[in-house]
């Protein structure tokens, strides 16, 4: 029976924030106004709803944005965070990256850390590469998304059990959908978040000892 272990993006398997890294192309005023508003709805002050299509209206990401977002991402993995996902897989384990981010940008690291499944949300763009839009139906623009995205893999994959690790509200949100919430804060540490967590961690190679109750 499969076991889903299932990994924030943003400040969890990468150092950064992706829908900053798109506002920092815009010159520091847009990127200062959208971290800001990003790390209000991460620490959940403002609904996430509110201000992904704010955020999205401001930069208006082309595809070559989103692409340079990719590269980021790689450039600023979780250090350990390769390693500690192929020891996973080697223990049974089905990685599964659950993001508010954007597929395009996520998709280079997933593939480098050697996670097949991304639940993100899809950026469209016109033929010449402009930007066109969003999937704004997607459950991971709105608050509780990340708990209705396990709901379905639990209907879909049957698993045995389902891990979340995160380090944002949105992600502990999916806490009552797991059988363990794993709070991470290398990068950033929300004490309202580690407080609720299962387990709380700094290196994503430390997370086999908190495993090791569902692998009897």
């Amino acid at each position: 029976m499969a076991k889903l272990i299932c990994f924030d993006c943003d400040s969890t398997l990468s150092a950064v924030e992706g829908i900053d890294e798109l506002a920092r192309v815009r010159g520091p005023e847009v990127f200062a106004q959208v971290e800001a508003m990003t790390a209000a709805a991460m620490a959940g002050t403002v609904a996430i709803e509110t201000v992904f299509p704010e955020r999205l209206d401001i930069i208006r990401p082309c595809r070559a944005d989103a692409d340079a977002v990719g590269r980021r991402y790689l450039e600023t993995v979780e250090p350990t965070a390769r390693a500690a996902i192929a020891a996973l897989r080697e223990r049974r384990w089905t990685p599964v990256i659950i993001s508010g981010g954007f597929r395009q940008s996520i998709q280079p690291l997933a593939g480098y850390l050697g996670i097949e499944r991304v639940e993100a949300v899809d950026l469209f763009f016109a033929a010449d590469g402009s930007y066109r839009g969003y999937d704004s139906a997607y459950p991971t623009t709105r608050s509780g998304g990340k708990a209705e995205i396990i709901r379905r893999l639990r209907d879909e994959l049957r698993p045995g059990c389902v891990v979340m690790v995160g380090d944002a509200v949105s992600d502990l949100e999916a806490a009552p959908t797991v059988d363990l919430f794993v709070a991470f804060g290398r990068y950033v540490v929300r004490e309202a978040v580690r407080r609720a967590a299962g387990a709380y961690l700094t290196s994503l190679d430390a997370l086999g000892p908190h495993l090791a109750k569902f692998e009897g």
